[in-house]
Order: C-alpha cells, then sequence, then structure tokens
C-alpha cells in the first residue's frame, strides 16, 4: 500500500458527523474516502440548535461563513409555563453570548447544515464522496483497515489507516465490530418521542407560535406531561417545532407516524393557545428517541472509532446532539494528526471525550426533569428560575458552550 493509501482514512456516513470529520481530516493532510449507504444525501429531522462549541470549529473548518446566511441567530432561550404561558426565565443569546463564548448561537434547518458542510467538502481535493454505498465487512490488520464496500451491486475494497463509523444511532459499523470488543450493534429506545413539524412563518401555524412566543428567540414551553421547543429556521422563513411525549416503540427511522391522540393526551391542561398551535401545525412525524449504551468502547486499537450518535447516541434535552458529534469528529482529527503513529491515540481520544460526553448527558437529564416537573417540585423550579438572574443561567452555561479541545502534548 503506498503511503497515501496508508494514511488515508475511510468514513462510514455522510451526516453531520461524517461530512465534518472529512473536512478535519483533510485540513490536516489526510485524505478521505467517504462512503453514505443513501443514494442520495436528504436532511431528516428538520431543525437543530448550534451553540457556540460547535460553531466555533465549523468556524475553524470553514463552514460556518456559509451556513449564517440561512441560518438565524436567536435572541435567547426562554422558558414559559405551557399552562399560563407566563415566561419563567430567559438566557440571553445573541450578540451578548457571542461576546462572551466567542461563537454565535444558531438556529438551522438541518438541510442548510448538510449543504454548507458539502460545499466546504466539494473544495477539498482530498475528500471523496461515494453515495449508494455500503459497508459490509471490516478487517484490521498490520495494513492498517479494510473495508468492504457494496456499491450498485458491486463490492470494492478500501483501505486505510482508520475508519470512522459516523453512521448514526442505527450503526451498522458498530453491528460489524465484534460486539465484546467494541460496542453493541443495537440501539435502546428510551420510551420517548419526540413529535416533529416545520411550518412557514406566514401560515396560520406560524402566526400561532408569534402570538405565544417570541419569532426570534427559542421558546420552551414546560408541562408534566410534555415539553415542546419551537425556533426560527430557514433566515426565519419557518419555524421549527418539537413537542416531546413518553410513548410506545415504532418503527426504527428517522420519522414515522404514531397516533396523534398520545399528544393531545399528554397536552391536557395547556394554554388554548398552544392547543391552537398544535393543532394548526400538523401532520407531525414521529420520531423514537433511541440511545447507545455509552458504557461501550468508542474504538479499537487496530484503527476504528465512532463518533456521534453511532458511539453515544443520547436523548436532545440538552440540544447537543449535533455539537457532540462535531467535537468529536473535530478532537479526533486533531488527536490522531498530533500524535501520528501512537499506537495508543485512539485510547486518549475516547479518554478524553468520555468526560465530556458524560456531563453533557447528565445536563439533558436534569433538563428533562425540570421541565416535565409537576406540583411541588415544579413550584421550587419555578422559585429557582425567579430568583436566578439571566446572567448566572448563562454563566451557567460557560463549560458547555465556552469549550474548546484540549491541547496534547507529546512527551
Amino acid at each position: 500500500m503506498d503511503d497515501k493509501r496508508s494514511r488515508q482514512i475511510v468514513i462510514a456516513g455522510a451526516g453531520v458527523a461524517g461530512l465534518t470529520a472529512a473536512l478535519a481530516f483533510a485540513g490536516r493532510g489526510y485524505p478521505v474516502q467517504v462512503f453514505e449507504q443513501a443514494a442520495r444525501l436528504e436532511a431528516v429531522g428538520a431543525g437543530l440548535q448550534l451553540s457556540p462549541n460547535a460553531t466555533r470549529i465549523l468556524r475553524d473548518l470553514g463552514v460556518l461563513d456559509r451556513l449564517l446566511p440561512a441560518a438565524v441567530r436567536p435572541e435567547a432561550v426562554v422558558l414559559r409555563d405551557a399552562r399560563t404561558l407566563r415566561e419563567l426565565t430567559h438566557v440571553p443569546l445573541g450578540q451578548s453570548g457571542e461576546d462572551r463564548w466567542g461563537a454565535p448561537y444558531l438556529a438551522a434547518h438541518r438541510a442548510d447544515l448538510q449543504s454548507a458542510l458539502m460545499a466546504r467538502v466539494a473544495e477539498m481535493p482530498d475528500v471523496h464522496l461515494t453515495l449508494g454505498a455500503r459497508v459490509q465487512r471490516i478487517a484490521t490488520g498490520s495494513h492498517g483497515v479494510s473495508a468492504t464496500v457494496e456499491i450498485g451491486g458491486k463490492t470494492a475494497e478500501e483501505q486505510g489507516s482508520l475508519l470512522v463509523g459516523a453512521d448514526g444511532v442505527w450503526s451498522s459499523v458498530r453491528g460489524l465490530v465484534d460486539a465484546k470488543r467494541m460496542a453493541s450493534p443495537r440501539s435502546r429506545f428510551s420510551g420517548e418521542l419526540a413529535w416533529r413539524t416545520t411550518v412557514a412563518a406566514d401560515s396560520s401555524a406560524g402566526r400561532a407560535f408569534t402570538a405565544i412566543g417570541a419569532a426570534d428567540c427559542v421558546t420552551t414551553f414546560l408541562h408534566p406531561g410534555f415539553h415542546m421547543v419551537a425556533y426560527p429556521v430557514s433566515k426565519g422563513d419557518a419555524f421549527n417545532l418539537v413537542a416531546f411525549t413518553k410513548g410506545e416503540r415504532i418503527a426504527e427511522g428517522w420519522s414515522g407516524h404514531a397516533d396523534p391522540g398520545i399528544l393531545a393526551t399528554a397536552m391536557r391542561g395547556t394554554a388554548p393557545g398552544l392547543v391552537k398551535l398544535v393543532e394548526q401545525a400538523g401532520p407531525w412525524l414521529t420520531w423514537p428517541l433511541h440511545t447507545v449504551e455509552q458504557k461501550q468502547p468508542w474504538t479499537m486499537p487496530a484503527g476504528i472509532a465512532l463518533i456521534g450518535d453511532a458511539a453515544h447516541a443520547m436523548t436532545p434535552f440538552a440540544a447537543q446532539g449535533a455539537a457532540m458529534a462535531i467535537e468529536d469528529a473535530a478532537t479526533l482529527a486533531s488527536v490522531i494528526a498530533d500524535l501520528r503513529a501512537d499506537p495508543a491515540s485512539l485510547q486518549i481520544w475516547e479518554n478524553l471525550r468520555r468526560p465530556r460526553v458524560a456531563k453533557v448527558a447528565r445536563r439533558g437529564a436534569i433538563n428533562r426533569l425540570a421541565w416535565h416537573a409537576g406540583g411541588p417540585v415544579a413550584v421550587a423550579r419555578n422559585l429557582f428560575l425567579k430568583i436566578r438572574s439571566p446572567d448566572s443561567l448563562a454563566t451557567d452555561l460557560d463549560w458547555l458552550y465556552g469549550w474548546e479541545p484540549q491541547k496534547i502534548i507529546r512527551r
């Protein structure tokens, strides 16, 4: 194998994690092959939030400027009581947040982020993307990693120094690797359903939202039976709405259909304006929230690493799914480049990432409990939020939004 192929990075998955990894490795001089199972790239999940810890990396990779024209910089995250629509508190974002954390907080459509990533990838001559390509087998040895890829009914062998599994919560790479040594091949249903829709700002549903929430903010409505997050996307021309309820397991996939009565029942006792919004915003697609056991290894010394949801899919209650994938990709490329041929580099990367990801997951779990609180617990929550200033709440997020990659010091 020639020197270029011996250094090649093979990536399975061309979502946010995979494309970010491709850019991060190519920017450090590595040739990259990206294989995506889908015949065409489609945006799934509608909107997403990109906090400063993610947009800082996107800026460094040359992606942010391509995303900004289509994204929205929300002025704040606002928490409201779903019964009364009363504002409980807010966390300032906008320019004050950018000044504080050194990068913008953005709300964007997933399709716009993917387009920005693809536009930057197209400028990188060392990145080659193949669609309709499924990784069937993986072999490791002294030569590095070899992936058998099916493309259009034919198979091909691709070799490299590292295989990155960036193929999401239902990762096929995770299922191809020995479960005893790597990770459980199956994800786990969390018991939560996400109900998603996107509405035009000038539609009846869009007007129903602006009647009860700010068009330039991320608004979260809190209720014991559910919570809903709404924010502008697509230059403010649309609103992304996502509600979360308990529910039974439905077919695996990014979107499906479930009984809308589940959402209606969960919303009992909410304000009429919120009920009107949910009724007018339909139909809703349902997304089963799956997680991956985080205690399982994310890497193998032979040259395999899982990143993003393939490694540690978590519930989205900290709004950090995309951000953790972006952080994973950038830090993996940095550690591999800085440590070069060190056989312990993958384990070093995993050891660096685990505490960070675990802390984010804990924050999400706390958010979920607080947002679904009822009775005396909700009273205590509201009192706590009342006595805390918006600036102090922003300070509580410095560890999350102000994060920057650690530097690896070679001894």
